[in-house]
Formats: structure tokens, sequence, C-alpha cells
């Protein structure tokens, strides 16, 4: 808004000269620290691109009067599904990365493709965050080579919130951006997820807990077991030991630290999980009988309610975290209420300064 439209209000609430500089003054000191986030969207990345990725950022453009979006893809195809006519620019391109591509190859190769322009945006500082629904290892790979590490994290790891039976979540990494790890890796994967959860969710002391096959301290291979050691002297971490995969959603820990291979696995048998128990109740009901259609009917609410609680898409994509910007993965069968949602997640981040206080934190710790 113009300084013009303040003073046109002020006008109707003050004749004394004073006080309508006052109030001019304090209009625009306010207009002033409104920062606009920028979000680097890929339009083309995912099953439903480009379509449920636009309708996303149409909502979420109406919803957030402090973001404004780039949209990177096709112009005429983005304009078919874009209704928001402000604080959302396209960039054109013919060219994106395919699920099948190579990853490594396709970012070098691919130089104009959606997601590495995206990417190129975050890193020249035309845009504050980057989003895709595209190949996860391009995006990784667009990740480490173009946005670039903070220096003092060694791998970067993916984080995502899954879910709890209370609703409250846990942040897991890593998720797979790294099939193998060592101890130093968990630690700073530890350090990593703390910063997270306190900063972006708002826990204060976020509990940690070290994925493994048992509670016990003298659990695991060698690498749990140096990686427990070296949690347990960390007293900046609330670190709350072992803890097993079948106990995660009783929510054991706001914090959950996995080497990529082992998180990557957990996280697709929790998603099979899910949905393979809602289909067999759809299937159950349909074929039960009318019995079994009245049940469903009075269990409605108690069902959805359940399906809300196993959908993880309310708290956002995956972060990989450990870059000098946020850069987030929706899921590849996104809809646009979960693109929606992880654009409220990239502007948490950006919002809550997470990046910057851990460029700080790794800073002090050389």
């Amino acid at each position: 808004m113009s300084g013009g439209f303040f003073l046109k209000v002020a006008l109707l609430f003050s004749k004394n000269e004073k006080k309508l500089e006052s109030c001019y003054n304090k209009a625009i000191m306010f207009c002033e620290e409104i920062h606009m986030k920028k979000i680097a969207i890929d339009a083309m990345g995912g099953d439903n691109a480009p379509k449920a990725i636009v309708e996303g950022v149409n909502r979420a453009v109406a919803e957030f009067s402090d973001i404004e979006v780039q949209l990177y893809g096709d112009e005429a195809k983005i304009k078919k599904y874009l209704t928001a006519t402000e604080r959302v620019s396209i960039i054109h391109t013919d060219e994106k990365i395919n699920s099948d591509d190579e990853p490594a190859k396709a970012i070098r190769r691919k130089k104009k493709a959606s997601m590495v322009l995206g990417a190129k945006a975050v890193k020249e500082g035309e845009a504050d965050a980057v989003i895709s629904a595209g190949n996860t290892g391009a995006l990784l790979a667009a990740g480490l080579f173009v946005v670039g590490r903070i220096k003092g994290i060694d791998r970067p790891g993916l984080m995502s919130t899954l879910p709890t039976l209370d609703g409250k979540g846990y942040d897991m990494l890593d998720l797979g951006a790294n099939a193998e790890n060592t101890p130093k890796h968990l630690h700073q994967y530890a350090i990593l997820g703390s910063f997270y959860a306190k900063n972006v969710r708002g826990i204060d002391k976020p509990r940690v807990g070290l994925l493994n096959n048992g509670t016990e301290s003298t659990k695991g291979d060698p690498l749990h077991k140096e990686t427990y050691a070296l949690l347990a002297e960390d007293d900046t971490l609330n670190f709350v030991g072992n803890v097993e995969a079948r106990d995660l959603m009783n929510g054991v820990a706001d914090v959950v630290v996995s080497d990529g291979f082992t998180g990557n696995a957990v996280l697709k048998t929790m998603e099979g999980t899910a949905l393979n128990i809602m289909g067999a109740l759809k299937s159950s009901i349909k074929s039960g009988g009318f019995k079994a259609k009245l049940g469903a009917l009075l269990l409605k609410d108690s069902l959805y309610s359940l399906k809300d609680t196993m959908d993880y898409s309310s708290a956002g994509g995956a972060v990989l975290f450990g870059l000098k910007t946020p850069v987030v993965k929706c899921h590849g069968s996104s809809d646009a209420q979960a693109v929606y949602y992880t654009i409220r997640q990239a502007r948490k981040m950006l919002d809550t300064n997470v990046v910057g206080q851990l460029v700080e934190a790794f800073t002090l710790k050389d």
C-alpha cells in the first residue's frame, strides 16, 4: 500500500497536524516492517502438475499477504489454472526434469529445467525458498550443487514431520538423502532436527531419539552405538535414548534420528501400511452389506479423524535441511491442498529464520 493511502486514513481520524504526522510515520514504519517472502516453485514437477501446483499457489497467495510466488514452467499451461492476479509471476521454460531422469545428469544437462531455474533463483538471491514435487534425487542434487550446503554441515538430511496418534507429530531425518552415514552425520541430524522442532514447530526442549533395534544403550551395530555415545555426551540436546519403529506413532520423541537407508524404508513402510489399511477398510465396508455400511455411517466422523491423523501432508513437505536456503520437496502425488501446506511450511521457515539461525550456530561451532 502507498503512503498516500495511509495519509487519507490519518486525515479521517485527526485534525491535529502533529498527531497526523505521528500517525503517518507509524503507518510508513508498519509498511517497511512487512517483509515479502519470495518463494520459487517448480510448476512442472509431480504427477499432478501443473494443475495441483498452481491451485495450491492460488490458495496460498489468497491467504498469506506476505508472500510472492515465482512459478517456473510452461506459461500457457500454468495460466490455465492461475486465478491469483497479484504477487505471482511466471518464468517460462519448456524444459523440465522427468521422474525417470538420472538426477545428477539431469541437473547438469537441463540447465533451463523448471526445477533448476528455481534452485538458481534462491542461489542468486531472487527467491528465499524453493519448492518442487518433482524428481526427488534431482532436487537433492540441485540443493547440493546449486543452492549449496551450510558450512560445517557434512551431509544435509531429508526431513519430514510424521504423524503420531496424539496429532502432535515428530520430525524424522534422514529419510533417504544419504544411503550411508557416519556417527558424525547422525549427530548433526540430531542438531538439525532439534533446531527445526524448536524454531518452526515451537517445541521448547525437543526430545531426540535414535532409531534402533532396541531401547537399550548397548543395542545396534557400531554406527548406532557410536552415535548413541555422541548424542548422550551432547548437553545441548534433550536426548531420550534409543527408540523402536513400533513406538514412533506413540510420540516417544519429537525428533527421530536415522541413517538415510533405514529412514527411507521406515517412511515407505508407514505410507504403504496406512494406504493398505484404509483400502482394506473401504473394501470391507463395500462388501459387508447393510450392517457394515450402517456401521460406517455411524463411525463416519471417527473414520475421517483417523484419516486426518494418518495424513502427514498437513505438516508440509520434506525439507532438505542443512542447505543455505529452505529447499522443500512435495510428495510426487501431491494435490493442491498438499502444495498449499508446503508453501505454508516454507513461509514459516522464512518467518522464523531457522536457516539463518542454523548458519550462525554452525559458524560459532567452528
